[in-house]
């Protein structure tokens, strides 16, 4: 892969992770503030639970794709990037440019899909 495509795939993971860090910062924020609301009967408190369990999974997934953002960005450092983890066959430019912390080539990433790696 040439250096002016590399830099591109870095500049827009390190954005993807700057956001990811703010996603997870805030959600963990608006949890404790959910914790925090005096709640006065059932039906607030089945309410307050339930927001902070939806925060708690949109957290988990952020700090899921995070940790692939930074994995992506680790590979740039040891200069595997774009290369499929599992065949070492390079990744479409095309899966590339839709999920730049893509780990699998299209064809490694649906067997993993269906549990055959």
């Amino acid at each position: 892969m040439d250096k002016k495509k590399l830099e591109n795939y870095r500049h827009r993971l390190l954005d993807k992770q700057s956001e990811l860090l703010r996603l997870v910062s805030k959600s963990d924020q608006d949890g404790r503030e959910a914790d925090e609301e005096g709640t006065q009967d059932v039906a607030d408190k089945a309410s307050n639970a339930y927001t902070k369990e939806f925060l708690f999974h949109q957290s988990n997934d952020n700090r899921q794709i995070l940790f692939l953002v930074d994995e992506a960005l680790d590979r740039i450092k040891r200069g595997s990037y774009g290369v499929c983890i599992e065949c070492h066959e390079d990744v479409q430019p095309k899966r590339l440019e839709a999920v730049p912390w893509a780990r699998h080539c299209i064809e490694c990433q649906a067997k993993q899909d269906e549990g055959l790696l």
